[in-house]
């Protein structure tokens, strides 16, 4: 069979060894980073992602999806409790319309290990449903050697328009969190550093009927959050590394937090509200300026990808635009972070 020659000209790397959909706001899609990830922040979470790329380019890459979290505790078990979590994206790309629906389970135990710090080892699976319009494609006996000609037959075909995967991932996190009582205080210091794995059961992927299979891929990620005692800000750096195949991806943050309030401590009639703003760098890909406003239990994240890489000159720069919304509950921070024990309790007045 023939070299296949996409209409969309980043369509190609997706026939074999597809790599995985993801974030630049890598931070804001924590079940798809890690799924020890989950619960050790909040008894409950829920985060919608959207991500449209590459209109500059091609037909628009469209990846969006929302990701739900809930932390599983027994009551006569103070110092380790279970957390669950439940994600779901769509991804469109390129002229011939590639799509990816993946759906996934994810189940870790919690475990407090220090009066600060936490360890989280998790595990989950799902399914990848994949899709492809075949008639959307072009072939290189289109071309009558000086343009490409739509009306000649291609003398091709493609085996396999739809795919169905299962798929296996797992990963451990620490996480350490330490305040005088809540997220947005002013002396808070919290961080995450963690390692997971993703595609450990080599699931098949390819619409060519080659038995190609999916490269594995590994993350490395840490992210801290260090408040500046009485100076009203918190430094927000964070770092990813994922390796999938023959492809490597660096990304580093770093975000200004300013606290615009703290939550009154005995009342609770004042709401904690921050805003921040930073960029990320994708090594040798983009920029990425984003800026995130946090509302009590809710938060805003939008961000957009400056594209820097050899893609340039055709993309004149312009990547894409990303937005996330967040929703947590028991915004608890040091000791009671992430566990019904040791709440705070509220007194009026």
């Amino acid at each position: 069979m023939k070299r296949l020659l996409l209409a969309g000209i980043l369509s190609l790397p997706f026939l074999n060894h597809a790599q995985d959909m993801h974030f630049s706001q890598f931070n804001e899609t924590p079940v798809i980073l890690n799924p020890a990830l989950s619960c050790t922040a909040y008894d409950t979470r829920v985060i919608a992602n959207f991500k449209n790329q590459w209109a500059s380019v091609a037909t628009p890459y469209q990846t969006y999806g929302i990701s739900i979290e809930k932390a599983l505790k027994h009551l006569k078990l103070k110092k380790a409790y279970v957390g669950s979590s439940l994600s779901i994206f769509r991804d469109q790309a390129g002229d011939a319309s590639l799509g990816t629906l993946a759906a996934s389970l994810g189940l870790n135990v919690v475990v407090k290990v220090s009066e600060y710090g936490k360890f989280s080892g998790g595990l989950g699976g799902g399914i990848n449903y994949r899709t492809i319009d075949p008639t959307k494609l072009k072939w290189e006996s289109q071309y009558d050697g000086y343009k490409y000609n739509a009306n000649t037959a291609s003398g091709e075909a493609v085996p396999y328009s739809t795919i169905l995967q299962g798929d296996m991932f797992a990963g451990v996190v620490y996480h350490y969190a330490k305040s005088e009582r809540y997220i947005s205080a002013q002396d808070g210091t919290k961080f995450d550093i963690g390692l997971s794995g993703f595609h450990f059961n080599a699931p098949k992927y390819s619409f060519a009927g080659s038995g190609d299979k999916q490269f594995a891929k590994i993350i490395a990620h840490a992210n801290f959050d260090i408040g500046i005692k009485s100076a009203g800000v918190a430094l927000v750096p964070s770092i990813v590394y994922m390796r999938q195949g023959p492809s490597q991806e660096i990304d580093a943050g770093f975000m200004f937090k300013y606290i615009i309030q703290d939550q009154s401590v005995y009342t609770g009639i004042k709401k904690a509200s921050a805003i921040s703003l930073g960029a990320t760098y994708r090594v040798g890909d983009a920029i990425i300026p984003a800026l995130l406003f946090q509302y009590d239990k809710f938060a805003l994240g939008v961000s957009y990808d400056v594209n820097i890489s050899q893609l340039t000159a055709t993309s004149k720069s312009r990547g894409g635009v990303e937005i996330c919304l967040r929703f947590n509950t028991s915004p608890g921070y040091g000791k009671s972070l992430g566990g019904s024990f040791n709440r705070p309790t509220y007194k009026k007045g």
